[in-house]
């Protein structure tokens, strides 16, 4: 009897964590199809090149790449409205304004059609709950949620798992389960600033760097 392959489709946008996520899913025997949404953020250009380059390590042949120009219309963030400014102070309480209303529940309501039609069994998103900049739509419960909002709408022999390997880590942690995977973190991209060299100080840069300090390791991206 020939045994039909297990199917991730990881949403990738060329991050870190997103990246160590879909590495994660094909150790562990998953076929990857990589689905990438160009949003109208200030780094689109870099993240879906970052996007291509890490697909090509992982052979992934089977990607989809969409584009959400709507998310510029909406603004609100200031990763997708460019009369906001990218706070460089550090980390603040409460949302930051980086925050993008509702992407992660758009995002993952459209890996579900994708998923769907393409009989994977898992989605896979590399959201991190403990360490990230506090977004609400990074949260453990809420993610549960999705899964069953989307097995709810979808046809009765449709079953999709969501997996958030990520979830409770902290970056040092991602870090450390990167090196030990052999992820190509030279290919990957967190700045919410710039696409030539990294900022360094914006609260994705700091998040990034402070986690290779921990590991004791250095980044191999190029900063400003």
């Amino acid at each position: 009897m020939i045994m039909k392959s297990k199917k991730a489709l990881c949403i990738m946008s060329g991050g870190m964590d997103s990246t160590l996520s879909a590495y994660m899913m094909k150790k562990i025997g998953y076929d990857i199809i990589a689905v990438h949404f160009n949003y109208a953020q200030r780094t689109q250009s870099k993240e879906l090149s970052c996007f291509n380059k890490i697909c090509d390590e992982l052979n992934v042949l089977n990607r989809y790449i969409l584009d959400l120009d709507f998310f510029a219309q909406i603004g609100a963030s200031a990763l997708t409205d460019k009369t906001i400014e990218v706070p460089i102070g550090g980390l603040e309480d409460g949302v930051p304004v980086t925050y993008v209303p509702f992407r992660n529940g758009i995002f993952l309501s459209m890996a579900a059609a994708i998923a769907e039609k393409e009989g994977a069994q898992a989605i896979v998103i590399g959201v991190v709950e403990e360490d990230s900049s506090g977004y609400p739509d990074c949260r453990e419960a809420y993610i549960k949620s999705m899964e069953q909002s989307i097995n709810l709408g979808t046809k009765d022999e449709t079953n999709i798992k969501i997996y958030m390997p990520l979830v409770h880590l902290k970056k040092s942690q991602i870090v450390q389960k990167a090196i030990e995977l052999n992820v190509p973190l030279k290919l990957t991209w967190s700045c919410y600033k710039s696409e030539d060299k990294a900022c360094g100080v914006c609260d994705s840069c700091r998040l990034r760097l402070n986690g290779f300090k921990l590991v004791g390791v250095k980044d191999p991206i190029e900063y400003q």
